[in-house]
């Protein structure tokens, strides 16, 4: 896997703001465990009632992330709970410091 897409991934703030949360999921999804995030069936698992974005675009999100690897992805019936990959956002971040 590429920095470029991790880069990439990492360049929309809706997509930051998921990573945000997932440090603490137990805070910010329901029944979230050490994961969190859960989707399926077009229903998203926050505990803030608003209206965040669409399925379709968190799917979006989560796939972008998945693909960067910088979440890993559980399935369990028709929910998906992720979490961060803590290693890959590691590494991420030593890039980015040798690059400036």
């Amino acid at each position: 896997m590429t920095n470029l897409r991790a880069l990439q991934a990492l360049a929309n703030d809706r997509r930051l703001q998921i990573l945000e949360w997932l440090k603490d999921p137990e805070a910010h999804f329901r029944s979230a465990g050490r994961w969190g995030l859960g989707q399926g069936r077009g229903v998203r698992c926050f505990d803030r009632g608003e209206a965040w974005v669409s399925q379709p675009t968190l799917s979006e999100h989560m796939r972008i992330l998945s693909e960067a690897e910088l979440v890993q992805g559980k399935r369990i019936k028709q929910w998906i709970f992720y979490r961060r990959d803590e290693r890959r956002i590691r590494e991420i971040k030593k890039a980015i410091a040798s690059e400036l």
